[in-house]
Parts: structure tokens; sequence; C-alpha cells
């Protein structure tokens, strides 16, 4: 199954939009701090002037200056491809001011280099909080300063929608079901109506489903085919579950019948081969016709449940068991209606498959001949 993953238009950048954080203030040369201050700011090769912060930091970790060091070393870290570093120097960064939306920005995009799902959930929560607080930050009275603010809250809500792509694109990368479903959960409860949480209906359901937890599935499907009826996996999936337990026999024929409709008029996914396609429809269509016939057939409508079952016949070809329980359901209904020949001939061929009916169906077809059947 190939899921359909949006592309992210936003392209940030936090430099431009907060400016520096931190101010490196006046550098005294004459100091042995001032003096690595200095050659920081005049060395043009990325990896010495990383290493001289290194030193920096090591040396004057109380120095007024040190913020502004770690707002450097956080980034030539993450251009460096030491996500874990980015991180460590990220956490102290927002240990020094809880609200630095960039340092928390960086460490997004470190986990998210780590492709570490419980990191890019921590962070994509902590960024979107701190985003929140910019955004619902009162405008300032000095018209000078008025600027600023718009491009900060700008930048703040571009951020936020950014933050709920970062838990998309975790949920889509994870090989972890439960991580899967835990980005997925985190995206909900951020934000219900995210632009991205459609494309990951059908991630969380499957999950849900690798799981062995049908539950969780079942609540999943539900709340998707509630407002889009368009996946005939969940459909046929929530329809199977409630013929299993019994409950909702109407859903149970609206679903099946929609599969059928869309496994008639749907085009075949981009992805999938000509032959795959064609064994997939031919396998839903022949289990809609088969919950269709058996919800109508306990419902006493024999006659549509018949001819659900005759539908179904050719298409459960080759799965012996679904043949063998839509044999049997047909010859039952064909009886009830007196139609004993089609009822001699359904249980005969069912009691040919090897399947929990077929003992039934042997013991139905001979009482079926003692009555006459098959000199009809």
């Amino acid at each position: 199954m190939r899921l359909y993953t949006p592309i992210l238009i936003l392209v940030i950048t936090a430099g431009a939009a907060l400016g520096q954080r931190h101010k490196l203030g006046t550098v005294n040369a004459e100091t042995p701090e001032g003096l690595l201050l200095q050659q920081i700011g005049q060395t043009p090769d990325e990896s010495k002037k990383l290493q001289l912060m290194e030193q920096f930091a090591a040396q004057a970790p109380k120095h007024e200056a040190i913020g502004w060091v770690y707002e450097q070393m956080q980034t030539s870290y993450l251009k460096a491809g030491q996500p874990d570093k980015a991180l460590e120097i990220g956490d102290k960064l927002v240990a020094m001011d809880a609200d630095d939306l960039d340092a928390a920005h960086q460490n997004l995009k470190a986990a998210e280099a780590k492709k570490d799902p419980d990191l890019i959930r921590k962070w994509s929560n902590q960024t979107s909080q701190i985003a929140q607080k910019v955004i619902q930050s009162p405008q300032p009275t000095d018209a000078d300063e008025v600027d600023a603010w718009k491009k900060r809250v700008d930048f703040a809500k571009q951020l936020d929608t950014y933050t709920e792509y970062s838990l998309f694109s975790g949920a889509m990368q994870t090989q972890d079901p439960r991580k899967r479903i835990e980005l997925a959960d985190a995206l909900t409860a951020r934000n219900p109506k995210s632009q991205y949480l459609p494309a990951l209906a059908e991630l969380r359901f499957n999950s849900y489903r690798q799981l062995g937890d049908n539950a969780g599935a079942l609540a999943a499907a539900e709340k998707t085919i509630a407002t889009d009826q368009t996946k005939e996996d969940m459909l046929i999936f929530v329809a199977n579950q409630y013929v299993e337990k019994k409950r909702d026999p109407d859903k149970v024929l609206a679903y099946s019948a929609k599969v059928v409709e869309l496994m008639n008029t749907k085009p075949k996914p981009e992805g999938v081969s000509d032959d795959d396609w064609a064994k997939k429809k031919k396998t839903m269509s022949g289990l809609a016709h088969y919950m269709s016939g058996t919800t109508l057939f306990d419902q006493k409508k024999l006659a549509p449940a018949d001819k659900e079952f005759r539908a179904a016949l050719p298409l459960v070809e080759g799965n012996d068991q679904l043949k063998a329980a839509t044999l049997f359901y047909a010859g039952l209904a064909n009886y009830q209606m007196k139609n004993l020949s089609d009822a001699l001939k359904f249980n005969q061929q069912c009691a040919a498959i090897k399947s929990p009916f077929q003992a039934k169906a042997a013991e139905n077809a001979r009482v079926m001949r003692q009555q006459g059947a098959g000199a009809k």
C-alpha cells in the first residue's frame, strides 16, 4: 500500500525571523575568554571554529557570552551531522531560557535527523508550546516594535504548523507500529483538524492491525469511515467485525455494498500491479457479497440473501474456506425457499471441500436426496 505524503511548503529560517537571541557583547581580547571569542569570530574554518567553541564552553561555562557560544554550537553541530551533540547544547539553551523557540526548533530538527520518534514527539510538543506563547503575545504599544513583533508571530505560526508536519513525517518513517500510533495520537491531540491527519488515518489503522489490536483498529476505522467511505480496507474490516459481533446489520449491508461499489469503480492505485489489483477487487467483492448474504439470511430475507451468495461464488474461487461457507449458506437459503435442486447442488459442492462445514453439508445432502431433491 502506498501512502500519500503531502509536500511541506514551509521553509523556516529561525535566525531571519528571530535574530540573535544571545548577544556577544564587548569582547576583551586581553582576557583568555575574550581571546577565544575573538578567534571564534575570526576563524573561517567551521571545524576549527567548533573546536574553539567547545574549548570556550569547557573553560568558561559561566561566562556572559556562553549563550551566544551555545547558539553557534547547536547550529554547527546540526550542520556537521552530530544531532546528539546538538540536542545536548539545545537542552542547555532551553535551561537558560525556557521560551527559546529557536533552540527548541533546532532540537526538533536534531530529533528528526536521529529519526527518534520519542524525541520528535517531545520536541514537537515543546516547540509548539513555545510558538503558541509567541502567537498569543500582545501587540507592543510602541509603534517601532510592531513590525518586529509581527515577524515573530508569523514565524511562530509557520513553525507551529511545521511541528505538526514533524509528527506526521515521524509517523510515516518509523517502522514501529506503536510509535506510529503514539505520533498520530500526539498530532490528533495537538490539532484535531490538522491538514496531515487524513493521510495518517490508514497508517494508524494498519498499525493497530499489525499489533493484532482489533479493538484499536475498529475504533480507528469507525472514526475514519464516519466521514470518508473511500477506504475499502477499513469498510470491509468494520463490516466483518460487526458480523462477528452480530451487531449493526444495517451498517454491514451498507458498508459491504459500498465495498462492491468501490471495487467496481475505483481506479487502480499507483504502484499496484494490474494482477494484484484484480485479485484484491475479486477478494474484497467476494467477501462483501458473502457478508451481505449472511446478514440478509439472518434477517430471513432469503431471496436477497441467495442473490448475494450467487454473486459471491465466482469471486471466492481460490479461497476454499470462504467458498465452503458461501456454498453452505447458499444451500440453506435455497432449502428454506424450497429450491431443493440448487440446495442439494450447493451442499454437495460444499461437502467436497475440507472445511468446518464439510460434515454438515454432507449430512444435508444425504437428507435432501432422501427427500427427492435429486429428481428436481
